[in-house]
């Protein structure tokens, strides 16, 4: 039995009879808006999420209360372990997101409780956040692993202690009036400047035990963990832009 053959991708707008000037394929319409970055890297167009002056974007996710976690004096937080998860007061869409985190220079335990939190993109999706230095664990979740389905394509992590960057490139899933998923989300990730997730398609979301489930949503939190077991994660200079 034959298969049927992909379909061939045909551009129309250069079909017919090819041009022969410079300027009949020249564009000057939409303008592109301007953006710059400041001296920390932050792009004038973003939603500054945290900049070490305090949670005024943030709640607890359990109860939207006031956050608990630790306020460093260095411009981070630190999760205060066993409070709970934390997650943006607004919701977001299709997102760019930059977020810097770090895991405690003094190591305890390993495997997955060792510096172990997270990232979760509309509070569903998550980028796992974990030390693996010198630290072996199930590959699927790993550092930089979108958790229980992408295998990062390398391990980029600065040593324990360290700062590292997560950049994030999240495009939604779409729904049909019956709730049915017709078309996946996907997500890119860079991690400390490498790609470690190549547009990978989201199958579901990322639960410890069992398969991704596929429920109709719209616009979410971004939810960053408590892991519950001392892992003193700490976070910093983190903004979105909304694409």
């Amino acid at each position: 039995m034959l298969k049927n053959k992909p379909e061939v991708i045909v551009h129309e707008e250069y079909q017919g009879e090819e041009p022969t000037k410079p300027e009949e394929t020249e564009v000057y319409e939409p303008v592109p808006p301007k953006v710059t970055v400041d001296e920390n890297g932050v792009p004038s167009d973003a939603i500054v999420l945290f900049n070490g002056s305090g949670f005024d974007e943030w709640v607890m996710a359990k109860d939207s209360s006031q956050v608990v976690w630790h306020l460093n004096d260095d411009g981070s937080m630190t999760v205060k372990d066993k409070t709970g998860d934390i997650q943006t007061k607004r919701n977001f869409g299709d997102i760019q997101l930059h977020i810097e985190w770090r895991s405690p220079a003094e190591v305890q335990r390993d495997g997955q409780n060792r510096g172990n939190s997270g990232v979760f993109i509309n509070n569903l999706y998550e980028v796992q956040v974990l030390d693996n230095n010198d630290n072996d664990t199930y590959v699927n979740g790993q550092v930089a692993s979108i958790y229980k389905q992408h295998i990062p394509l390398a391990m980029a992590s600065m040593p324990s202690g360290e700062w590292n960057t997560y950049d994030i490139i999240y495009r939604m899933p779409e729904f049909n009036k019956e709730g049915q998923k017709i078309k996946s989300g996907t997500m890119t990730v860079l991690h400390n400047g490498v790609l470690v997730q190549d547009h990978v398609e989201l199958k579901g979301t990322t639960p410890y035990i069992g398969w991704p489930k596929n429920p109709p949503h719209g616009k979410g939190p971004i939810r960053l963990q408590d892991h519950g077991d001392n892992s003193r994660v700490s976070y910093r200079n983190i903004w979105v832009r909304e694409l």
